[in-house]
């Protein structure tokens, strides 16, 4: 099995934490969220010790930046530096084009930035902009550009290499709102999601881009905006992935496809999946619904996939995301800004709710709270628990009144990092 640096720092600091040992503000410090919903891809912060309520106004600004440009990447974190994908920053000197951007972790002064390609400017307004977020191993940087650029460059910020999703492997996005994945770093491979049937997934040379190998699934629609999440299934290291087709399972070790679950054309595909041991959790939008899969492990490495339950309309989710807290999954009924509550095991609805913000919500859990971002930029803190929503906070995002506040918070350290629109925004979590 191989583990990333960023897992083995993970691991490491669970194990310490496991046999009781005190652990420093500093390494703590070393922890990171290297990419889109952090190293686990769970959208679930480890810090403790949070605030569980807000003064009026909401908690602490740390410090405030310019310079992230127009867009909804997130943002990566690792070591000092923080990492996002815009373009039309105010850094730019009126170049519209789209830039891989690096600031200080201290205060968010601008470090470097690499030019990646053009704006993506298609489509309805509120859905123009970088949509993929970094992802950081060791001493590179990669990112997708919504037009399928994927870029490498050092944590310098020099390009190291360079594809194309659509021109070196035939792929194409099951919809028209371009590339959102932010690819996986496994051992020595990137693995990313072209999409179609030819090259549906790959996995690449993390250090050269060179073919390593490809996964094929037939009558593939297309590439979603789904990020990759990695479960082991007896002996068997899987890829769980979301297309527009549905979710599907890949052997790491050779890119062979060994089970798939689709489902009903929609819209588009976003949120990612979650993974628990040897179950998967997936959603789509637009009124389709989510599932709960089981992984069976079988002879010879293979996997297949058996449904606990099938795909279920009250647990639609358009792009904001759903996290898994103890027993329940939260998150966003479709895109209408009220937020539920349901059992993993069963998907029934314990609760649904009409919160503080408007239209579509995203959301971040810690320290069994939710972080419930709203598209109007009203940012909520919520118990995580299935008694019911109760608001204990409330911040408005400064600069969220022009476009939709879409880009997914990161909680980390204590401290919580936003990014909306051109500002960059730290604000202490602990008081």
């Amino acid at each position: 099995m191989k583990f990333s640096t960023l897992t083995l720092r993970v691991l490491t600091l669970s194990v310490l934490a496991a046999v009781g040992l005190a652990v420093s503000a500093d390494s703590l410090r070393a922890g990171d969220w290297p990419t889109f919903r952090g190293a686990e891809r769970t959208a679930v912060a480890p810090d403790t010790g949070l605030l569980t309520s807000w003064p009026e106004g909401g908690p602490k600004l740390l410090w405030e930046a310019k310079g992230t440009g127009r867009g909804y990447s997130s943002l990566a974190i690792a070591g000092d530096r923080i990492y996002t994908l815009g373009d039309r920053s105010s850094l730019a000197d009126g170049d519209n084009s789209e830039f891989l951007l690096c600031f200080s972790r201290e205060d968010g002064s601008p470090i470097w930035k690499l030019k990646t390609g053009n704006p993506w400017d298609q489509g309805a307004p509120d859905w123009q902009g970088s949509r993929s977020t970094p992802t950081v191993d060791g001493d590179r940087v990669y990112v997708l550009t919504p037009h399928g650029d994927l870029v490498c460059a050092s944590t310098d910020g020099v390009e190291k290499w360079r594809k194309n999703l659509k021109a070196d492997f035939d792929g194409n996005k099951g919809d028209n709102w371009g590339y959102g994945e932010s690819v996986t770093i496994d051992g020595d491979r990137l693995i990313c999601t072209p999409g179609k049937e030819k090259n549906t997934v790959v996995a690449l040379n993390k250090l050269t881009g060179d073919l390593v190998w490809s996964a094929a699934r037939a009558g593939d629609r297309g590439a979603g905006h789904s990020s990759i999440v990695i479960a082991q299934v007896g002996n068997t290291r899987v890829y769980v992935q979301t297309t527009a087709s549905g979710a599907l399972g890949v052997r790491a070790d050779d890119g062979k496809l060994l089970w798939s679950y689709e489902i009903d054309r929609t819209t588009a595909v976003i949120p990612t999946p979650i993974v628990r041991g040897d179950l998967v959790f997936f959603a789509a939008g637009y009124g389709r619904g989510g599932a709960l899969l089981r992984q069976v492990a079988g002879a010879n490495g293979d996997v297949t996939v058996e449904e606990v339950y099938p795909v279920t309309n009250k647990l639609a989710n358009k792009h904001g995301g759903i996290v898994l807290v103890g027993d329940h999954l939260y998150g966003d009924t479709d895109d209408r800004g009220t937020p539920f509550c349901a059992e993993l095991m069963t998907g029934k609805v314990v609760w649904q709710s009409r919160g503080s913000g408007k239209r579509s919500a995203n959301v971040v859990a810690a320290d069994g709270y939710l972080y419930i971002r709203y598209s109007d930029g009203t940012l909520v803190l919520v118990k995580a628990t299935p008694d019911g929503y109760e608001e204990s906070g409330l911040l408005k995002i400064p600069g969220s009144d022009s476009q939709p506040s879409w880009s997914h918070s990161v909680i980390l350290d204590g401290k919580l990092y936003l990014r909306e629109g051109d500002n960059l925004l730290c604000y202490d979590l602990r008081g």
